[in-house]
């Protein structure tokens, strides 16, 4: 049969037009049903809280007029993630008072590392609680959940369904307080990057372990410009000279780079490994230090000095923190107070952001500008 010009071109057409089609359908967006969620005090929601005395006001100020589990004067980047998909914020899991877990559960905890750490929450500030544990309570929810939601009644309205952790968004930002311990121990910085690869090692079998029990579809943050918080600049001083033009301690953030490089080259291996898994590596660290080094432009305009705290060049004090009072004169009077406007701050206490900041880079994060593959968090069901 003979083609002539105009029969070629109708062809090209429709043939481009089913292309775009079947790329239009590979794109929908995803549904998630729950998400679960794996962290440090970055995400937790009310773990620590929970397990060791809930976090003091006047933590919870901003947004929810009272203590809620965070460390922060209202939401962290997990509540705006679990508002943009439609879902309720997440209960904590080690919280057994008011939980529902039908979309999701939280097991981060403040202070928690990927890997284990070999010193209490009281000698050391970090959490006993740390991935390969945080693993294991998941492990037990879903197999627990299950027994439980056939009994009906309550327990089909409080768990989720079995489906749903298949289908579920798998989150993490951990990895912090990994290097932060290191410094906190008096390592020094080459020692810190020395144990990077084991610590990159154990967050590879815990996303292995999780593939395994049928998780598909994994949001990744790494880690922030740790040199740019006071805990870390207030306890480990630096030459004048590794003190960058933003104020920030060059050492720390070049670590936390090195870690996020190799946190970088795990998830490609996980891709290769698990080619049934979406994974998505969200690049946090560039929208914090953007918003650090021009917080005045999007208006903040504190951006190292903390809002809720007390002395010192960066208003923090590793002694006496946010909500710290001393008694004097046969009473308690509050020394560490919040600031008026916590939104004109990025840092609240020292170590966590304010709900303003957390917002910022929310919104900065969830149209996949920073992430790789670049789709936005509605598409992270799609592997490319």
């Amino acid at each position: 049969m003979a083609w002539d010009r105009s029969s070629i071109l109708v062809f090209a057409t429709f043939a481009l037009s089913l292309v775009n089609l079947s790329v239009a359908i590979a794109k929908t967006p995803c549904h998630f049903p729950a998400v679960f969620n794996f962290g440090d005090s970055n995400s937790d929601t009310g773990g620590l809280s929970a397990a060791f005395g809930q976090a003091p006001p006047p933590n919870g100020m901003s947004y929810f007029g009272h203590p809620a589990g965070r460390y922060c004067d209202g939401r962290l980047v997990i509540d705006f993630l679990a508002e943009s998909l439609g879902l309720p914020y997440l209960s904590a899991f080690l919280d057994s008072l008011g939980t529902n877990f039908t979309h999701g559960a939280n097991f981060a905890t403040a202070g928690s590392t990927i890997r284990p750490q070999n010193t209490t929450l009281r000698q050391s500030g970090f959490s006993p609680i740390s991935l390969n544990v945080q693993y294991y309570e998941f492990h037990d929810f879903h197999l627990r959940s299950q027994v439980l939601r056939k009994r009906g009644g309550v327990y089909e309205t409080l768990l989720p369904k079995e489906e749903d952790f298949s289908n579920a968004l798998y989150t993490f930002d951990i990895g912090q307080n990994d290097l932060t311990s290191g410094y906190f121990s008096n390592m020094t910085v080459d020692e810190v990057k020395a144990y990077v690869p084991d610590v990159l090692d154990q967050f590879q079998t815990i996303i292995k372990d999780i593939s395994d029990i049928g998780g598909r579809y994994f949001w990744i943050h790494n880690t922030g410009p740790v040199g740019c918080l006071p805990y870390v600049m207030e306890r480990i001083p630096v030459l004048a000279g590794q003190i960058d033009r933003y104020g920030c301690a060059s050492p720390f953030n070049e670590v936390a780079q090195f870690f996020n490089q190799g946190l970088r080259n795990t998830v490609e291996q996980l891709r290769k490994d698990l080619p049934h898994a979406a994974i998505t590596y969200v690049d946090v660290y560039s929208v914090k230090y953007s918003l650090i080094s021009q917080g005045r432009k999007h208006g903040f305009n504190q951006t190292l000095r903390t809002c809720c705290g007390h002395g010192g060049k960066y208003n923090y004090n590793k002694k006496l923190g946010c909500g710290g009072k001393v008694h004097t004169h046969g009473k308690d009077v509050l020394v560490a107070a919040p600031c008026k406007d916590p939104s004109s701050h990025v840092n609240w206490d020292g170590v966590h952001f304010t709900e303003g900041a957390n917002r910022y880079i929310f919104e900065h994060i969830v149209d996949g500008s920073f992430s790789d593959p670049p789709n936005p968090l509605n598409m992270a069901c799609h592997r490319n």
